[in-house]
Protein backbone atom coordinates (compact mmCIF):
# COMPACT_ATOMS: atom_id res chain seq x y z
CA UNK A 1 0.00 0.00 0.00
CA UNK A 2 1.22 3.51 -0.83
CA UNK A 3 2.38 5.43 2.20
CA UNK A 4 0.12 8.47 2.83
CA UNK A 5 3.03 10.83 3.43
CA UNK A 6 4.46 10.13 -0.06
CA UNK A 7 1.28 10.97 -1.98
CA UNK A 8 1.45 14.52 -3.37
CA UNK A 9 5.11 15.05 -2.40
CA UNK A 10 7.90 15.87 -4.84
CA UNK A 11 9.75 12.93 -6.33
CA UNK A 12 13.24 12.44 -4.97
CA UNK A 13 16.32 12.13 -7.20
CA UNK A 14 16.52 8.43 -6.36
CA UNK A 15 12.90 7.88 -7.38
CA UNK A 16 13.40 9.80 -10.61
CA UNK A 17 16.55 7.88 -11.48
CA UNK A 18 14.71 4.60 -10.92
CA UNK A 19 11.73 5.49 -13.08
CA UNK A 20 13.93 6.88 -15.88
CA UNK A 21 15.96 3.67 -15.92
CA UNK A 22 12.73 1.65 -16.00
CA UNK A 23 11.40 3.75 -18.88
CA UNK A 24 14.53 3.20 -20.97
CA UNK A 25 14.42 -0.52 -20.21
CA UNK A 26 10.89 -0.63 -21.65
CA UNK A 27 11.89 1.55 -24.59
CA UNK A 28 14.74 -0.79 -25.49
CA UNK A 29 12.34 -3.75 -25.36
CA UNK A 30 9.90 -1.94 -27.65
CA UNK A 31 12.64 -0.91 -30.08
CA UNK A 32 13.82 -4.52 -30.21
CA UNK A 33 10.33 -5.64 -31.21
CA UNK A 34 9.59 -7.32 -27.88
CA UNK A 35 6.27 -7.18 -26.04
CA UNK A 36 6.49 -4.56 -23.31
CA UNK A 37 4.69 -5.71 -20.16
CA UNK A 38 4.05 -2.36 -18.55
CA UNK A 39 2.10 -3.81 -15.62
CA UNK A 40 5.02 -6.06 -14.69
CA UNK A 41 7.42 -3.13 -14.93
CA UNK A 42 5.20 -0.95 -12.78
CA UNK A 43 4.76 -3.69 -10.18
CA UNK A 44 8.53 -4.17 -9.95
CA UNK A 45 9.07 -0.41 -9.77
CA UNK A 46 6.61 -0.06 -6.88
CA UNK A 47 8.75 -2.34 -4.72
CA UNK A 48 11.23 0.55 -4.67
CA UNK A 49 8.96 3.58 -5.20
CA UNK A 50 5.97 4.27 -2.95
CA UNK A 51 3.80 5.96 -5.60
CA UNK A 52 0.34 5.36 -7.01
CA UNK A 53 -0.17 3.79 -10.42
CA UNK A 54 -1.50 7.09 -11.72
CA UNK A 55 1.52 9.00 -10.49
CA UNK A 56 3.89 6.53 -12.13
CA UNK A 57 1.90 6.65 -15.36
CA UNK A 58 2.02 10.44 -15.44
CA UNK A 59 5.77 10.49 -14.77
CA UNK A 60 6.28 8.11 -17.69
CA UNK A 61 4.34 10.58 -19.83
CA UNK A 62 6.63 13.36 -18.58
CA UNK A 63 9.63 11.33 -19.70
CA UNK A 64 8.02 10.86 -23.12
CA UNK A 65 7.65 14.64 -23.39
CA UNK A 66 11.30 15.27 -22.57
CA UNK A 67 12.54 12.61 -25.00
CA UNK A 68 10.32 14.05 -27.73
CA UNK A 69 11.85 17.47 -27.15
CA UNK A 70 15.37 16.03 -27.16
CA UNK A 71 14.74 14.13 -30.39
CA UNK A 72 14.95 10.63 -28.96
CA UNK A 73 12.37 7.89 -29.59
CA UNK A 74 9.69 7.42 -26.94
CA UNK A 75 7.46 4.55 -25.85
CA UNK A 76 4.40 4.77 -28.09
CA UNK A 77 1.92 3.94 -25.34
CA UNK A 78 2.97 6.88 -23.18
CA UNK A 79 1.59 10.07 -24.74
CA UNK A 80 3.79 13.07 -23.82
CA UNK A 81 2.58 15.17 -20.87
CA UNK A 82 4.00 18.62 -21.51
CA UNK A 83 3.99 20.17 -18.03
CA UNK A 84 7.15 18.43 -16.83
CA UNK A 85 9.56 19.87 -14.29
CA UNK A 86 13.30 20.41 -14.47
CA UNK A 87 14.01 17.57 -12.03
CA UNK A 88 12.89 14.91 -14.53
CA UNK A 89 15.05 16.52 -17.23
CA UNK A 90 18.06 16.36 -14.92
CA UNK A 91 17.33 12.67 -14.18
CA UNK A 92 17.27 11.92 -17.90
CA UNK A 93 20.55 13.79 -18.24
CA UNK A 94 22.09 11.61 -15.53
CA UNK A 95 20.93 8.49 -17.38
CA UNK A 96 22.42 9.75 -20.65
CA UNK A 97 25.73 10.32 -18.87
CA UNK A 98 25.92 6.53 -18.54
CA UNK A 99 24.31 5.61 -21.86
CA UNK A 100 24.51 8.47 -24.36
CA UNK A 101 22.94 6.50 -27.23
CA UNK A 102 20.34 4.29 -25.52
CA UNK A 103 18.37 3.33 -28.65
CA UNK A 104 20.88 2.97 -31.51
CA UNK A 105 19.67 2.33 -35.04
CA UNK A 106 19.78 -1.34 -36.00
CA UNK A 107 22.26 -1.88 -38.81
CA UNK A 108 20.06 -4.62 -40.29
CA UNK A 109 16.93 -2.45 -40.38
CA UNK A 110 14.74 -3.29 -43.38
CA UNK A 111 11.36 -1.88 -44.29
CA UNK A 112 10.41 -3.95 -47.32
CA UNK A 113 10.71 -1.44 -50.11
CA UNK A 114 7.89 -3.01 -52.11
CA UNK A 115 5.55 -1.55 -49.48
CA UNK A 116 7.07 1.92 -49.29
CA UNK A 117 4.12 3.83 -50.81
CA UNK A 118 2.15 3.03 -47.64
CA UNK A 119 4.66 5.00 -45.57
CA UNK A 120 2.67 7.06 -43.06
CA UNK A 121 2.46 10.63 -44.35
CA UNK A 122 1.05 13.59 -42.44
CA UNK A 123 1.03 17.37 -42.34
CA UNK A 124 3.82 19.18 -40.45
CA UNK A 125 3.17 19.13 -36.69
CA UNK A 126 2.64 22.14 -34.48
CA UNK A 127 5.79 23.19 -32.59
CA UNK A 128 6.19 22.11 -28.97
CA UNK A 129 6.72 24.46 -26.07
CA UNK A 130 8.55 24.07 -22.76
CA UNK A 131 7.42 25.61 -19.50
CA UNK A 132 9.76 28.28 -18.09
CA UNK A 133 10.44 26.15 -15.00
CA UNK A 134 11.93 23.34 -17.10
CA UNK A 135 13.58 25.39 -19.85
CA UNK A 136 16.94 25.93 -18.14
CA UNK A 137 17.37 22.26 -17.25
CA UNK A 138 16.29 21.17 -20.73
CA UNK A 139 18.70 23.52 -22.51
CA UNK A 140 21.54 22.25 -20.32
CA UNK A 141 20.84 18.61 -21.22
CA UNK A 142 20.16 19.40 -24.89
CA UNK A 143 23.54 21.14 -25.28
CA UNK A 144 25.36 18.13 -23.91
CA UNK A 145 23.32 15.40 -25.60
CA UNK A 146 22.09 16.42 -29.03
CA UNK A 147 20.40 13.39 -30.63
CA UNK A 148 19.53 15.44 -33.72
CA UNK A 149 23.21 16.15 -34.30
CA UNK A 150 24.05 12.51 -33.64
CA UNK A 151 21.51 11.52 -36.29
CA UNK A 152 22.91 14.11 -38.70
CA UNK A 153 26.38 12.60 -38.32
CA UNK A 154 25.10 9.01 -38.55
CA UNK A 155 25.82 8.19 -42.18
CA UNK A 156 24.11 4.79 -42.00
CA UNK A 157 20.90 6.43 -40.78
CA UNK A 158 21.04 9.07 -43.50
CA UNK A 159 21.59 6.52 -46.23
CA UNK A 160 18.76 4.32 -44.94
CA UNK A 161 16.36 7.26 -45.04
CA UNK A 162 17.45 8.26 -48.54
CA UNK A 163 17.07 4.69 -49.77
CA UNK A 164 13.56 4.49 -48.38
CA UNK A 165 12.53 7.67 -50.23
CA UNK A 166 14.40 6.69 -53.42
CA UNK A 167 12.55 3.37 -53.62
CA UNK A 168 9.25 5.01 -52.66
CA UNK A 169 9.51 7.65 -55.39
CA UNK A 170 10.10 5.01 -58.05
CA UNK A 171 7.24 2.87 -56.81
CA UNK A 172 4.79 5.79 -56.72
CA UNK A 173 5.59 6.63 -60.34
CA UNK A 174 5.25 3.00 -61.39
CA UNK A 175 1.87 2.79 -59.65
CA UNK A 176 0.79 5.95 -61.52
CA UNK A 177 1.68 4.28 -64.85
CA UNK A 178 4.75 6.48 -65.30
CA UNK A 179 7.43 3.82 -65.63
CA UNK A 180 9.23 6.14 -68.02
CA UNK A 181 9.74 8.64 -65.18
CA UNK A 182 10.49 5.94 -62.60
CA UNK A 183 13.49 4.85 -64.69
CA UNK A 184 14.85 8.40 -64.57
CA UNK A 185 14.76 8.80 -60.75
CA UNK A 186 18.33 9.29 -59.50
CA UNK A 187 19.89 8.97 -56.06
CA UNK A 188 22.07 12.02 -56.60
CA UNK A 189 23.92 12.09 -53.28
CA UNK A 190 25.03 8.48 -53.75
CA UNK A 191 25.95 8.76 -57.42
CA UNK A 192 27.45 12.27 -57.50
CA UNK A 193 28.23 13.11 -53.87
CA UNK A 194 26.66 15.58 -51.47
CA UNK A 195 27.43 18.82 -53.32
CA UNK A 196 24.14 19.16 -55.21
CA UNK A 197 22.19 20.46 -52.22
CA UNK A 198 19.63 17.67 -52.43
CA UNK A 199 19.64 13.87 -52.30
CA UNK A 200 17.19 12.52 -54.88
CA UNK A 201 16.00 13.79 -58.25
CA UNK A 202 12.48 12.59 -58.89
CA UNK A 203 9.41 13.76 -60.81
CA UNK A 204 5.79 14.55 -60.25
CA UNK A 205 3.16 12.77 -62.31
CA UNK A 206 3.27 15.50 -64.98
CA UNK A 207 7.02 15.12 -65.42
CA UNK A 208 8.21 18.19 -63.49
CA UNK A 209 11.45 17.64 -61.58
CA UNK A 210 11.44 17.26 -57.82
CA UNK A 211 14.73 17.86 -56.01
CA UNK A 212 14.30 16.01 -52.73
CA UNK A 213 16.41 16.60 -49.64
CA UNK A 214 15.79 13.84 -47.07
CA UNK A 215 16.16 14.59 -43.36
CA UNK A 216 15.98 11.47 -41.18
CA UNK A 217 15.89 11.23 -37.40
CA UNK A 218 14.94 8.52 -34.94
CA UNK A 219 12.95 10.92 -32.79
CA UNK A 220 9.40 12.14 -33.32
CA UNK A 221 7.98 14.56 -35.85
CA UNK A 222 8.97 17.66 -33.87
CA UNK A 223 12.63 16.64 -33.51
CA UNK A 224 14.99 19.40 -34.71
CA UNK A 225 17.18 18.61 -37.72
CA UNK A 226 20.15 20.17 -39.47
CA UNK A 227 20.00 22.05 -42.77
CA UNK A 228 23.19 23.07 -44.59
CA UNK A 229 23.76 26.48 -46.17
CA UNK A 230 23.96 24.80 -49.57
CA UNK A 231 20.62 23.02 -49.13
CA UNK A 232 18.96 26.25 -48.04
CA UNK A 233 20.39 28.13 -51.03
CA UNK A 234 19.15 25.49 -53.46
CA UNK A 235 15.71 25.73 -51.87
CA UNK A 236 15.76 29.50 -52.50
CA UNK A 237 17.09 29.23 -56.06
CA UNK A 238 14.72 26.45 -57.19
CA UNK A 239 11.64 26.67 -54.94
CA UNK A 240 9.41 25.13 -57.61
CA UNK A 241 11.56 21.97 -57.66
CA UNK A 242 12.96 21.69 -54.13
CA UNK A 243 11.15 19.57 -51.54
CA UNK A 244 12.30 18.73 -48.02
CA UNK A 245 11.16 15.24 -46.98
CA UNK A 246 11.15 14.92 -43.21
CA UNK A 247 11.42 11.28 -42.09
CA UNK A 248 10.88 10.77 -38.37
CA UNK A 249 10.44 7.87 -35.92
CA UNK A 250 12.84 5.96 -38.14
CA UNK A 251 13.86 3.49 -35.44
CA UNK A 252 10.32 2.05 -35.43
CA UNK A 253 7.57 2.91 -37.94
CA UNK A 254 8.78 5.80 -40.09
CA UNK A 255 6.53 8.78 -40.67
CA UNK A 256 6.89 11.49 -43.30
CA UNK A 257 5.87 15.06 -43.94
CA UNK A 258 6.96 17.36 -46.75
CA UNK A 259 8.04 21.00 -46.63
CA UNK A 260 7.93 23.30 -49.66
CA UNK A 261 9.94 26.55 -49.96
CA UNK A 262 10.14 29.21 -48.73
CA UNK A 263 11.58 27.23 -45.81
CA UNK A 264 11.99 30.36 -43.69
CA UNK A 265 8.20 30.57 -43.46
CA UNK A 266 8.02 27.07 -42.00
CA UNK A 267 11.24 26.60 -40.03
CA UNK A 268 13.09 28.49 -37.36
CA UNK A 269 16.65 28.52 -38.67
CA UNK A 270 19.52 29.12 -36.24
CA UNK A 271 23.15 29.66 -37.20
CA UNK A 272 25.12 27.21 -35.03
CA UNK A 273 28.60 27.16 -36.56
CA UNK A 274 31.00 29.54 -38.27
CA UNK A 275 33.69 28.90 -40.84
CA UNK A 276 36.93 30.25 -39.35
CA UNK A 277 40.22 31.08 -41.06
CA UNK A 278 43.29 33.01 -40.01
CA UNK A 279 43.35 36.73 -40.74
Amino acid sequence: MTKPEVVGSDWSSIELDLIVADYFAMLKEEQAGQTVRKTDHRRALKTHIQRTDGSIEFKHQNISAVLTQLGLPRIRGYVPARNFQGAIVDAIGRYLELDSDPVPLKASRSFGFADTPSLFESTPPAPLSISPTAKTAFERVARKFDPALRDQLNRALGLAGEELIYEREKQLLIDADRKDLARKVRWVSREDGDGAGYDIRSYDMAGAERWIEVKTTRGGSTTPFYLTRNENEVAKERPEAFRLYRLHDFSQKPGLFTLTPPLEALLQLEALTFRASLK
